[in-house]
């Protein structure tokens, strides 16, 4: 599929971000207020048998307000064009896997340090908007130009240096940011619902090119009744260009049936030929 270059802020809130957004805050008002709560919420690997819940809770819960505005803020930015792009659906999908993720090398290489915070899946969303859109400038301080990839390798090379043994002592769960860049490159990579099956269409229904005959001779004729076939086909290219450029720019949720079940039909044709 043709990726179309995104210009880096400038969005709305999409409806799964600003439901993110809310509950995080929501979240950290509750334990502010009553202390205890976190106790329940936070992931220990350790206590996962006791808590199991927690591999999900944890992610709502943060360790104090510039934790919750900096994720919150990168979900904000980050996360809007990715929803509008794939939908609602495969975006809390993708966000909440990448938080698992971050459980999961935790439970491996942290057993007994408590993790908190929205960190895993949003570094994992990053990581998703610099692989979708890598030469976006992002400005740091609304001043500094940064390509999107180059400020992500940055977070990795961070995260992966402070997670070493004899790294930083800094109480934050970099393993669980590792784990969150680990989900979202494997999901991003393997995935198939992500573009794979519509970039795949795309070259099966692609329009056949000039062939050069050897020996000099012309290229046989069309018959007449071949003719009103290939105009027909062309307008199915036509037709199929747009929607995956529809699909490419604001995801399969702005779909309406008639373009789905043209997507089903052409894909059925050509699965069959």
């Amino acid at each position: 599929m043709a990726y179309r270059e995104y210009s880096f802020g400038g969005f709305h809130l999409t409806p799964w971000v600003k439901r993110l957004i809310i509950a995080n805050t929501a979240i950290f008002i509750l334990t502010a207020i009553a202390p205890i709560v976190r106790v329940y919420l936070a992931f220990e690997p350790a206590a996962t048998i006791l808590r199991p819940w927690t591999v999900f809770t944890y992610m709502f819960v943060h360790g104090g307000f510039f934790h919750l505005l900096f994720n919150m803020l990168a979900l904000f930015f980050f996360g809007p064009p990715l929803e509008e792009r794939w939908g609602s659906r495969e975006f809390v999908k993708f966000y909440l896997i990448c938080g698992l993720g971050g459980a999961a090398l935790s439970f491996v290489f942290a057993f007994n340090h408590p993790v908190v915070g929205a960190s895993a899946a949003v570094y994992g969303v990053m990581l998703a908007f610099a692989m979708v859109w890598p030469d976006v400038p992002i400005y740091l301080f609304a001043i500094f130009p940064i390509k999107a990839k180059w400020l992500v390798a940055i977070f990795v090379g961070m995260s992966i240096l402070s997670a070493l043994p004899g790294g930083a002592s800094d109480g934050i769960a970099h393993f669980a940011h590792l784990g969150g860049f680990a989900a979202a490159y494997l999901y991003m990579k393997f995935d198939p619902k992500i573009g794979a099956p519509f970039r795949n269409l795309r070259r099966m229904v692609s329009r056949p090119k000039l062939t050069v005959v050897p020996g000099g001779k012309p290229p046989r004729p069309s018959k007449p009744q071949e003719r009103p076939r290939r105009r027909a086909d062309e307008r199915t290219y036509d037709e199929i260009d747009r929607v995956l450029d529809k699909i490419s720019t604001h995801g399969m949720a702005s779909l309406t049936p008639e373009e789905r079940k043209l997507l089903d039909d052409v894909s059925r044709r050509y699965r069959q030929n």
